[in-house]
């Protein structure tokens, strides 16, 4: 089972913009979908992004669509969530998965590997 490791989280006000890595250990994200999610308190952990293990076709959510990049380097196997024009309901604790999965891509329990998540706080 591969592990994950979540870092580049912090505090940006609105506009601003960070890149979130996950670095991958125990496997290679060559042969994985990997993912990001969030979530914040008393909320479900929602999809936020994802890249195909083939072909590097990506997928959003509608509420990060033109502002949020998924990308893989499979040589520094490391998967990154560029961050860009964040707004305060961006704020959530942000998750790397990975999954051998086919469909339903976007849903949180076809993951079984995560990470322990980074803090994203965008104040107003």
């Amino acid at each position: 089972q591969v592990q994950l490791v979540e870092s580049g989280g912090g505090l940006v006000q609105a506009g601003g913009s960070l890149r979130l890595s996950c670095a991958a250990s125990g496997g290679t994200i060559s042969r994985y979908t990997m993912a990001w999610f969030r979530q914040t308190p008393g909320k479900e952990r929602d999809f936020v992004a994802r890249v195909l293990w083939a072909g590097d076709s990506t997928y959003y959510a509608d509420s990060v669509k033109g502002r949020f990049t998924i990308s893989r380097d499979n040589a520094k196997n490391t998967v990154y969530l560029q961050m860009n024009s964040l707004k305060p309901e961006d704020t959530a604790v942000y998750y790397c998965a990975a999954t051998n999965g086919v469909v339903f891509l976007t849903v949180q329990s076809v993951y079984n590997s995560w990470g322990q998540g980074t803090q994203v706080t965008v104040s107003s």
